[in-house]
């Protein structure tokens, strides 16, 4: 356990997995993370009230994609045509969402000292390796301040050749209402229904939709939207050029997703982001709520 006198409170337990919480008591805030099973964090809980849905069986079950929380996408966002890419003449496998939601992460620090955080980490192994072939360390450190969850990341390059990265989140939000408008200074969309861009102004409604819609001219790097009589508001760094909206028809979540690039980036290789070799990306992404 880590604790201080101003209310910050790092501990862990098991629960199937290892399980560290992070409180602030002066807000009623707590956040949940299993590094064992992706670095994910799967509660959110600010001023008292839980942001996220999950899924508890596809958590419990290691076989399973979790559905819920807030899984990390690495090194790539969405999924491949036939599960596939090819980078430098040749052909790669990999599943949706990439290799690290899947991997265990390890714990390389926490703190109570005028915050409650947990840094984590994931370095590219030869299972990693055989899905995306460079040499990379992750280091992501989660902050609980204020009532606010800062996720800070850093992108290692640890290979000799400059490292592509399509990075983001992948947020469940415990919303069951499909039809919400969206504050954001988009201006377009791209619906994957139909793969037509469209005009966007705000209101988005995702009944009857199986595919996802992404806002993909913002030139402010924030979106929020309706929660109860309040609003979640995310913000993160201007590399998430493209934020995805998706959800499941009968599913009471709304998934609000930071992306760097839009879908099939490793194919179509735009919107890329390159790390040379010994650098490194570093990006933020904060979840509030607001009343």
């Amino acid at each position: 356990m880590t604790t201080n006198q101003a209310g910050y409170e790092v501990t862990s337990y098991t629960d199937t997995y290892e399980i560290y919480e992070l409180k602030e008591s002066a807000t009623n805030s707590r956040v949940l993370v299993c590094p064992e099973r992706g670095g994910i964090v799967i509660s959110c809980q600010l001023h008292g009230e839980e942001l996220l849905y999950l899924d508890r069986d596809t958590f419990i079950d290691p076989a399973a994609n979790i559905r819920g929380g807030i899984p990390i996408l690495f090194p790539i966002c969405g999924q491949l045509q036939n599960g596939a890419y090819e980078w430098d003449g040749v052909r790669y496998n990999m599943r949706n969402h990439g290799v690290a939601r899947t991997a265990s992460w390890e714990v390389e620090g926490q703190s109570a000292d005028n915050e409650a955080s947990l840094t984590v980490s994931l370095e590219s192994s030869a299972q990693t390796q055989a899905a995306y072939p460079f040499n990379f360390k992750l280091t992501f450190t989660y902050r609980l301040k204020n009532g606010k969850l800062d996720i800070e990341q850093v992108y290692s390059n640890l290979s000799e050749t400059s490292m592509p990265v399509q990075a983001g989140f992948h947020p469940y939000f415990a919303i069951a209402e499909k039809n919400l408008n969206y504050r954001s200074d988009a201006l377009q969309a791209l619906d994957y229904n139909d793969n037509q861009v469209k005009p966007f102004t705000g209101p988005l409604d995702l009944n009857g939709l199986v595919e996802s819609v992404a806002l993909i001219d913002a030139t402010t790097p924030e979106i929020s939207f309706p929660f109860g009589d309040k609003s979640i508001k995310l913000s993160y760094s201007e590399v998430f050029g493209t934020t995805v909206i998706w959800s499941v028809e009968g599913k009471p979540f709304i998934c609000v997703e930071p992306w760097t690039a839009p879908n099939e980036a490793l194919n179509h290789k735009k919107g890329l982001v390159m790390v040379e070799p010994g650098k490194a990306l570093e990006a933020s992404f904060t979840i509030e709520l607001e009343a």
